[in-house]
């Protein structure tokens, strides 16, 4: 039986109820967005690759320890999951959604605040490409080489990221829908810095696998 995307976890007590709403993204089945009732933390976007990372965030050490779970993005009142592939949601989201009540009631921030910290803290252009990089090649190249396809990063140029599309993607009417459902959303999960995903791809010369070329007929 499939899991289901969406879940209401039943998490109140009655002195201090606590609702949290879990989703799992359409587009990237190992992410997971769970809203919460309270803040969290008010500040920017905060995303940690690794327990490492989570130093000075209790919740997101509290997190990390429940093993399968790969990064953590935490903003506002939303903490959006990451968990490795072969992780089980049916077993993870009520765990994470203890952990994130249990962090609540703690009275301990979520996040320490720490001097000229914000968010995903300034990581240089060339450390976006890195994490990028590694999101390609171990996810994205592998689910659309399944069609052929391939996505390729040019650079990181003032958090804007250039990428191109070769393969079964260049020149694939559907290769918007890719972009913007699929690689998007997997991008915002290991660099919400990112302000834009440019298409450097010329299409015109792709061979479009999947549709006949405007003006001519199927064969």
């Amino acid at each position: 039986m499939s899991e289901s995307p969406v879940a209401d976890l039943a998490l109140a007590r009655a002195d201090q109820p606590i609702s949290i709403r879990a989703e799992v993204s359409l587009a990237d089945g190992d992410t997971c967005k769970f809203t919460v009732s309270r803040n969290l933390h008010p500040g920017g976007p905060c995303l940690f690759a690794s327990r490492e990372q989570a130093a000075s965030a209790p919740l997101g050490q509290r997190l990390f320890a429940l093993g399968g779970v790969a990064s953590v993005l935490i903003a506002d009142n939303v903490v959006t999951i990451g968990k490795a592939p072969g992780a089980s949601w049916t077993r993870l989201k009520a765990a994470i959604g203890a952990a994130i009540r249990t962090q609540l009631l703690s009275g301990v921030p979520a996040l320490l605040e720490t001097p000229g910290r914000s968010g995903a803290p300034g990581r240089s252009d060339a450390e976006l490409g890195v994490a990028i990089q590694q999101l390609l090649d171990r996810e994205v190249n592998r689910a659309i080489a399944q069609h052929g396809g391939k996505i390729a990063l040019v650079e990181v140029r003032e958090r804007r990221l250039f990428i191109t599309m070769s393969g079964g993607c260049q020149g694939c009417a559907s290769s918007q829908a890719t972009l913007q459902q699929g690689f998007e959303v997997m991008v915002k999960r290991v660099a919400p810095e990112i302000t834009a995903i440019v298409d450097a791809t010329d299409h015109a010369a792709g061979q479009q696998p999947f549709y006949p070329r405007a003006g001519s007929m199927p064969g």
